[in-house]
């Protein structure tokens, strides 16, 4: 009888996709994927300047309504095209989003890794780092930033960028600390690999889903922090826009003009909600005790 190969087993990569997601992340995907899309082709599909100023036809109410209008959903205080300042809007609070939540998961991947690797005093060094961020008012450090270097659009990255890099940090390190007991660590260790290639080419293959589904839920973070901070005047500085601006800018014509506020919090609301029911399901195919 012949004896039956010893197979060794590997550890699972990537995320569990099942063949059809539920109704709701469907839904979800569908609407992100149409806001990625009108923020690639908003100077395309504009019908205004969104700069545009047209002061005898400020207030007016959307035409979607049947109102005797140019604008389909109605002009600002400005007589500005509120449907081409949305469209426009969605563009950099996405680009914000997108390089803030990419920024902060650098930053905490990097030093997360770093001191689960290098540990001894390095550690207690970045995780110190870890808790001062956690715990200082992130607002305080970005009004103290936009005093020290002014108002602009990249300083405005860098500000939503380090918010919630400790979530990555902390995430990363207890990650990497539990993959390093794993057999297939262990294993590649004792055959002689050099430990920079164990974590690179073994460990953060296998802890790439939880990360993502942890940047899927701080990127609707980052959109409302970039919205609140554009409504203090922090934020996107006119004549550029973003959705937190749009808002900003309407708060004084609610009772006059609810559509300048409407359009761009349906926006906010439905983008916010969309990217968290994809992480609530990207976490549960994640999750290895649901396979």
């Amino acid at each position: 009888m012949s004896a039956n190969p010893v197979r060794i087993a590997r550890p699972a990569i990537g995320l569990r996709w099942p063949a059809l997601p539920p109704l709701a992340v469907t839904v979800s995907l569908a609407w992100i994927a149409l806001v990625v899309i009108v923020a690639m082709i908003a100077p395309l599909i504009a019908p205004y300047d969104y700069a545009e100023q047209q002061p005898l036809l400020r207030l007016r109410p959307p035409a979607l309504l049947g109102y005797d209008n140019p604008f389909l959903l109605g002009s600002d205080h400005l007589g500005r095209d509120v449907l081409s300042r949305t469209l426009y809007g969605v563009r950099f609070s996405i680009v914000v989003a997108l390089f803030g939540t990419l920024l902060g998961a650098f930053i905490g991947i990097s030093l997360g890794t770093l001191a689960a690797r290098l540990r001894g005093w390095w550690e207690e060094g970045i995780m110190m780092l870890v808790d001062m961020q956690a715990s200082l008012p992130f607002i305080v450090l970005a009004i103290t930033a936009v005093a020290f270097f002014g108002k602009s659009f990249w300083l405005l990255v860098l500000i939503v960028g380090f918010a919630g890099w400790e979530r990555y940090a902390r995430l990363t390190r207890g990650l990497v600390l539990d993959a390093e007991t794993a057999g297939y660590a262990n294993a590649v260790r004792v055959l002689g690999g050099n430990s920079w290639r164990i974590y690179l080419r073994h460990i953060l293959p296998n802890i790439v889903s939880a990360l993502i589904v942890q940047m899927t839920i701080n990127f609707p973070e980052i959109i409302l922090l970039e919205t609140g901070l554009s409504f203090l005047g922090l934020g996107v500085q006119p004549p550029l826009t973003s959705l937190g601006l749009l808002v900003s800018e309407s708060r004084n014509y609610i009772a006059l003009a609810w559509w300048m506020a409407a359009v761009p919090g349906a926006v906010v609301v439905l983008t916010t909600l969309s990217i968290s029911l994809i992480g609530d399901w990207l976490r549960d195919m994640a999750d290895s005790r649901l396979r």
